[in-house]
């Protein structure tokens, strides 16, 4: 199968479900060209992890004032922000041509993701007949609803509600645009039929979950170390901070009133002043970028994620789980993943119930080792990437069996 994935930035091991979808359809055999664009230098030698697994690499450079200038054309439209921003007709014109070259052997899927590259999509449909399947990702109006309410910068929150309505107009006309829609979750499936309108046709979406890679992400070989708490992401983001800034300052005064011993390890690249405030505090390490997140999630004694909102699949859970560290979560963290609480994960939502499953952990070894290796057979059973990719094949292969 000769696939073409356009996406909006480079995939990475950051940007993670492209770049295991790509990864493994090569394993299978399939031939990947990936389209895509990036900001600087940086994200320019981002190519090179991918290459091994590309027939072809189309890339173009998207500067930040380029996708400024889209976000402000897009104002006076209906069209949401998100839609516009990272829009580059180089890109676009630069895939047609390839489309259009290759007759032999020729492209039989165009693979898009998220909503910030369904414009690409919407360009490519008008000009080719090739079977277009659009990975939504998640609900981003869906998202958008509770981060208009909990978002920590008051800015953010009033773009929020600013895109709420144009984002939900938009993903409920990009429901039928499609031959194919993928979303994370059932959540997020769910919230995109919210949107579709009586007596319309069902959508085609299709649930593609996120995995984890087992063989990377491992139980480490040195010794856990006491009273640790760690709590990882992309720090820049906004439910992440909220989550962060939820854990310092809701949850771990009623851990340190019983614990005061007790260490709190914050990683993940470009936390805010809000955050790196924290490491004033000598119980708070706050890391930054690190080039290696494993020995943190191998060593902890366990991993949080007191998510407040956010939709899909929280990769920051499976990763814990996938190095066996024992996770307490919010039930709204784990809401997408079908575990057993209290055996594969600890949840729990007031502040004073994270704090005591917190404590459980930290008090009794057995339950961390029980917890911890249940959560690492849970995600080998359900979230390897093989599997994944195989399912994203089905998908592929029963559009053109079906002539779309």
């Amino acid at each position: 199968m000769n696939i073409l994935f356009l996406v909006p930035y480079i995939p990475s091991r950051i940007r993670i479900r492209p770049y295991e979808f790509i990864r493994h359809l090569a394993k299978i055999g399939h031939s990947v060209t990936v389209a895509t664009q990036f900001t600087n230098h940086d994200e320019e030698n981002d190519l090179e992890v991918i290459k091994p697994y590309c027939e072809q690499i189309l890339s173009v450079p998207i500067s930040s004032t380029r996708s400024i200038i889209n976000s402000i054309l897009a104002i006076p439209t209906q069209s949401p922000l998100q839609s516009s921003f990272s829009w580059n007709p180089t890109l676009a014109k630069k895939a047609l041509v390839l489309l259009n070259q290759s007759k032999d052997p020729r492209y039989d899927i165009i693979h898009v993701e998220h909503l910030r590259g369904v414009r690409f999509g919407l360009f490519l449909q008008k000009h080719v007949d090739i079977p277009i399947v659009w990975d939504s990702v998640d609900c981003i109006s869906h998202l958008f609803r509770q981060s208009s309410i909990s978002n920590p910068k008051r800015l953010q929150k009033l773009i929020n509600k600013f895109e709420l309505p144009r984002t939900e107009a938009f993903e409920r006309k990009m429901l039928h645009q499609f031959n194919k829609i993928l979303v994370t979750s059932s959540n997020d499936r769910e919230a995109l039929l919210g949107l579709n309108l009586p007596g319309s046709p069902i959508p085609p979406i299709e649930i593609v979950t996120n995995g984890v890679d087992l063989d990377y992400f491992h139980p480490g070989l040195s010794p856990r170390q006491p009273d640790t708490i760690v709590i990882s992401g992309k720090m820049s983001y906004h439910a992440n901070i909220h989550m962060v800034l939820h854990l310092i300052t809701n949850i771990m005064p009623l851990v340190w009133r019983q614990r005061p011993q007790v260490k709190v390890w914050v990683v993940g690249k470009d936390p805010p002043d809000s955050i790196r405030s924290f490491s004033n505090d000598p119980r708070i390490t706050v890391t930054g970028m690190v080039d290696d997140i494993r020995p943190y999630l191998q060593t902890a004694t366990v991993a949080a994620s007191p998510l407040g909102y956010g939709a899909g699949v929280q990769n920051k859970v499976l990763e814990a789980m996938a190095c066996a560290t024992p996770v307490v979560s919010s039930s709204l963290a784990v809401s997408a993943l079908q575990v057993k609480q209290g055996q594969q994960v600890l949840v729990a939502d007031q502040p004073s119930d994270f704090a005591q499953r917190i404590l459980d952990v930290l008090e009794n070894p057995s339950l961390a080792m029980s917890v911890g290796q249940a959560g690492r057979l849970y995600v080998e059973s359900t979230h390897q990437w093989d599997g994944i990719a195989k399912h994203l094949q089905n998908i592929y292969t029963d559009l053109i069996v079906a002539g779309h």
